[in-house]
């Protein structure tokens, strides 16, 4: 099920999401604040591979709040290290799927990265820590 996006498939999705963590894993920057964050990586990297399962083939197999979990950990997360991990993207995009595919998802994951550092930095400045519920 590809949705017309030429090489995008449950498959490939787990190859890059496999690939993409691997790096940011092993990169100086994002490295600490993913070992921080995530205490069982297969369970989180399967949860990665439906999260972008749904947001590319509309498959609905991801359950969750990409927000609420970013806000756990929004004192960590810098501008930079949103930017740092677009650039990792970008490569593991570019090695793992076909050019349409690779400019698909970067196309996506710019979008959420800039939605999630948006409300992050809305919630900051409005005073609102990470366990605070809007009206």
């Amino acid at each position: 099920m590809t949705h017309g996006i030429e090489g995008i498939d449950e498959a490939g999705l787990q190859r890059l999401v496999a690939r993409f963590y691997a790096s940011v894993r092993a990169d100086e920057r994002l490295g600490p604040v993913f070992e921080r964050a995530v205490d069982d990586w297969p369970r989180h990297l399967d949860r990665l591979a439906a999260f972008w399962s749904s947001v590319m083939l509309t498959s609905g197999r991801y359950k969750g709040s990409p927000m609420a979990a970013h806000l756990r950990h929004a004192a960590a997360l810098t501008p930079d290290l949103f930017d740092r991990w677009l650039d990792l993207w970008q490569s593991a995009t570019e090695a793992e799927m076909p050019p349409a595919g690779a400019v698909a998802l970067q196309e996506a994951a710019t979008r959420i990265a800039r939605s999630l550092q948006l409300a992050l930095a809305s919630r900051s400045a409005a005073g609102l820590g990470p366990q605070t519920r809007l009206p």
